[in-house]
């Protein structure tokens, strides 16, 4: 009997279709969410699994703070957007909404 088992490599990579199919997270995306965000979500903004996103929110090691209401755990944007350095400072006078006063 021969063997019959392909013994050429292809000449091509192929290219994961779900890793190509997630857009990047822009800040203007991040900040749409709302106060909080599920753990699924803020795993996905910072490049985590989802079992590694949850199992990271229950042993306390979650790189931003969780709030945990019953068994749901919910993230504040807030916090996402201080650990990715995204938050603007503030102006010395604490006020940049308004122009000042002539």
């Amino acid at each position: 009997m021969s063997d019959r088992r392909r013994t050429r490599t292809p000449s091509y990579t192929a290219t994961p279709a779900k890793a190509a199919a997630i857009p990047p997270w822009t800040e203007t995306d991040v900040r749409a969410l709302g106060v909080t965000t599920d753990v699924v979500t803020a795993g996905q903004i910072l490049g985590l699994s989802r079992n590694t996103a949850y199992r990271l929110a229950r042993a306390g090691t979650f790189p931003v703070p969780v709030i945990q209401a019953g068994h749901q755990y919910r993230i504040p944007v807030a916090g996402l957007l201080a650990a990715l350095h995204l938050t603007t400072p503030a102006t010395p006078d604490g006020d940049d909404t308004h122009p000042p006063a002539p």
